[in-house]
């Protein structure tokens, strides 16, 4: 059966045929021949009008909003608050003849509550969410919001948010077991047959090694060292003071190599390290073009998760499947919370450590100089294709709605 899809997301794209965990999964719903109707607002920054964007079964609406990503709390918080009456309103002009069957929302973020209840009266749609962040708590954990005082008053909105959301969710889907468990935990109310595992997922491609050597001279890597890779968000989830204390205890190291490559609201702190310390045996890059980073990425031996320690949501940081589908065992430095540690020991294809001392890194990068990495890393490519592509995420949420 054909259906009509909503989906909405803060995610900023303009066609299916780019490649993240949500347009990879998006495709599989189209290449079966159901409808999709995307919201995918474009921040202020880009000073960008709203537009439609129609394709192959597929229309994405870009709606202007605020800025919510990558800004300061203050920012953060009122686009946040405005986003959903935007959305809302865009529906109603832009989608008012469809009638969908499914809609199906990501966090963050946890203030589309208004716009799932609006359409799921209207008609009578089935609602799914993808829980990949779970706010405010992640907010309260690395003291961007407190649960008393001035700050407590933005936490009981945001959570009476968070519950309503879960409330009007039909199926919510969660990155690992420790989400499940965490949310069933804090949320008694909600029914646990509702609650499940849906993890992140991707589109399997091949990942040819490519001119390791040249990639490396390009970007003056040293050809005989082991080398490491971070790539991604560089914030305060991340934890990057913590970083540059793994990275000044590495500096004198000649045997590793290590990159970051990312932009983010604590990129200085790692600009400020380089430039002090002036380590020989760091690159730092602020962002690559997308193209140019999976050619860059082939040039490592192993990758690395980083996470704060504060957390006591257990964050499952997409960024691993990138890794595992270049083939490169992991390092994660995380709070104890989270449980991707323990899927990538498990699994064979990498390590895992606090990220409260950075002994405890400097005792993982040693164990991967002392491992197959070659070996590892084909582990890690099989863990992904047995328990993360996106026709495994089809199925899972399909089975929910059958």
């Amino acid at each position: 059966m054909r259906i009509n899809i909503l989906f909405l997301s803060l995610l900023d794209f303009n066609s299916l045929e780019e490649h993240n965990i949500y347009t990879d999964l998006l495709r599989i719903f189209r290449k079966n021949g159901d409808s999709l109707y995307i919201v995918s607002p474009v921040e202020r920054r880009k000073k960008q009008s709203t537009r439609l964007i129609k394709s192959e079964n597929t229309s994405i609406l870009k709606l202007r909003c605020g800025n919510i990503q990558k800004t300061n709390l203050i920012e953060k918080g009122i686009s946040t608050l405005t986003v959903e009456q935007i959305v809302k309103n865009g529906i109603k002009k832009y989608f008012f003849d469809v009638k969908f069957d499914l809609v199906l929302y990501t966090t963050p973020p946890i203030t589309f509550a208004g716009v799932i209840s609006y359409i799921k009266k209207r008609d009578g749609a089935k609602s799914y969410l993808l829980l990949k962040d779970i706010f405010p708590q992640n907010a309260v954990d690395i003291g961007m919001m407190s649960k008393s005082g001035p700050k407590g008053l933005l936490y009981r909105y945001f959570r009476r948010k968070e519950k309503k959301l879960y409330a009007l969710s039909d199926f919510i889907g969660c990155m690992s077991q420790a989400n499940v468990d965490f949310v069933l935990r804090h949320n008694p109310e909600l029914s646990p047959e509702k609650v499940h595992v849906s993890p992140n997922s991707m589109e399997l491609r091949s990942f040819e090694a490519g001119e390791r050597e040249a990639i490396r001279e390009k970007y003056g890597i040293p050809q005989s060292v082991t080398a490491f890779i971070y790539g991604g968000n560089l914030g305060k989830p991340q934890g990057i003071s913590h970083l540059v204390a793994c990275l000044r205890a590495m500096k004198d190291r000649k045997d590793v190599f290590f990159a970051v490559c990312g932009t983010g609201t604590h990129f200085s702190l790692l600009k400020e390290f380089a430039e002090q310390e002036q380590p020989a045996n760091l690159l730092l890059l602020n962002g690559l073009p997308k193209e140019e980073y999976e050619a860059f990425v082939k040039a490592f031996d192993v990758g690395l998760i980083f996470l704060d320690h504060r957390f006591t949501i257990p964050n499952f940081p997409s960024r691993l499947l990138s890794y595992m589908q270049a083939k490169m065992p992991v390092i994660a430095c995380t709070d104890p919370n989270t449980d991707i540690g323990r899927v990538i020991e498990a699994g064979g294809f990498g390590w895992w450590c606090e990220s409260n001392d950075p002994a405890r890194f400097t005792a993982c990068v040693d164990k991967a100089l002392a491992a197959p990495l070659a070996e590892l890393g084909e582990k890690g490519y099989e863990y992904l294709k047995e328990n993360y592509t996106v026709e495994q995420s089809y199925r899972i949420i399909m089975e929910r709605l059958s």
